[in-house]
């Protein structure tokens, strides 16, 4: 049906490019571009022969807006798919404006040299891509992305009124060794070791990182402990739902992670601060990402599950109303369909889900749009289809 063009190719990248593959009624031509062609060429390798998707592999600066704008306007993609750094979202956003293609991602902007992230650089570009007749979709991962048509298919179907959200991400699984990140370290550790906050009442309380501790029992996971985070979806959700009062974020931690991370920040080594060291500039934290162990070689040593899901609480017909929506993701069934761990399964299919809607026309308008701004029933059949199938509760355990 279309042309798509891929940006990264890290573990997210990888699970996404081939969930296209899987796709090829829709993905009829994929051009896989990254700073490291090589890694391009291997995963087009691998899939050559298995798959009716013509794919292409490019090198591409994905800081240089002319570099891009070069290889979109050679190779005419209809969406772009920006699996790269937040860092780099602005500049991917620009050259599609240039060069004329739809635009999607699965996290927002984030300053390179400040650990805060928020929709407003990307939001103010909606005019631009709504005068250009483009279509720019922000956040189709799974946090944010399925969370938020999660709270748009609760919104249509279950309630007149959402009034509370508690949106809980746990992750199960054991790689084994005593610290490593599941997804790329430099993002997960500003993130976690930034303060956190929470929405109410159409503001933000902010609290100190890992301040707020709750510990909640999930289905195929068991009790976890988990920690209150600031994440980018509450304030896209404290918008866009009706009647909402509040949403907080949790995510679960080991203790293991914990103590290493709370070590490493005691000795500077979090810091996003440039340091001179043997006369250069080094970020502590850019150090750190390079000896961690890659995300995307987990894959194969990480056992147990995801649970990732929404908690609403709500009226429907003057009556209160529960409701739960969640996920269960194995991460050794992950692995044996496309070579890695749950959390990159749980992002890149998502991102295949929403570059396929924009493609095919159902959630294709001119502008910049979250993804529950748009119909929930077509994702969440392709939840189904394509690896993420969704389950309910109608009396979960609340949070507090």
């Amino acid at each position: 049906m279309g042309k798509c063009m891929v940006i990264g190719c890290g573990g997210v990248a990888s699970v996404a490019i081939q969930k296209c593959c899987q796709n090829s009624d829709v993905f009829s031509e994929l051009l896989l571009a990254s700073r490291t062609k090589s890694k391009c060429d291997a995963l087009r390798d691998k899939l050559q022969g298995k798959t009716r998707t013509k794919i292409e592999t490019a090198a591409v600066d994905a800081d240089s807006v002319e570099q891009l704008v070069a290889l979109m306007r050679a190779f005419r993609p209809d969406v772009v798919l920006n699996l790269a750094l937040p860092y780099q979202d602005l500049t991917i956003m620009e050259a599609c404006l240039q060069a004329g293609a739809h635009y999607v991602d699965t996290a927002n902007y984030e300053p390179p040299d400040t650990a805060k992230f928020e929709y407003k650089w990307q939001w103010a570009y909606r005019e631009r891509f709504r005068q250009a007749g483009l279509c720019a979709l922000l956040g189709s991962g799974f946090d944010p992305g399925v969370t938020g048509v999660f709270a748009a298919y609760a919104q249509k179907h279950h309630f007149d009124e959402i009034h509370e959200l508690d949106i809980l991400d746990c992750n199960g699984g054991d790689h084994g060794y005593p610290f490593a990140t599941n997804f790329n370290p430099e993002i997960n550790i500003r993130e976690v070791t930034a303060k956190g906050s929470y929405w109410e009442n159409g503001g933000w309380v902010e609290t100190e990182p890992m301040e707020i501790k709750r510990e909640y029992d999930f289905k195929g996971v068991g009790k976890k402990d988990m920690y209150l985070l600031h994440h980018e979806e509450l304030e896209s959700l404290g918008q866009n739902l009706r009647g909402i009062r509040r949403i907080r974020f949790f995510m679960t931690f080991s203790e293991s992670y914990l103590t290493h991370l709370r070590c490493l920040q005691d000795v500077g080594m979090t810091s996003i601060e440039p340091i001179l060291y043997e006369g250069r500039e080094i970020v502590p934290l850019q150090f750190l990402k390079a000896v961690l162990p890659d995300p995307a070689s987990l894959g194969p040593r990480t056992v147990g599950k995801t649970n990732i899901g929404c908690i609403f609480h709500g009226v429907q017909n003057g009556a209160p109303k529960d409701y739960y929506l969640y996920n269960i993701c194995d991460h050794q069934a992950c692995y044996r369909e496309v070579g890695a761990q749950a959390v990159s399964y749980t992002t890149g299919v998502p991102a295949m889900i929403g570059a396929m809607l924009v493609m095919d026309g159902r959630w294709n308008r001119p502008g910049v749009w979250n993804v529950e701004e748009f119909d929930p029933d077509p994702f969440m059949e392709a939840l189904n289809r394509w690896g993420l199938p969704w389950e309910e509760d109608f009396h979960p355990a609340p949070v507090d």
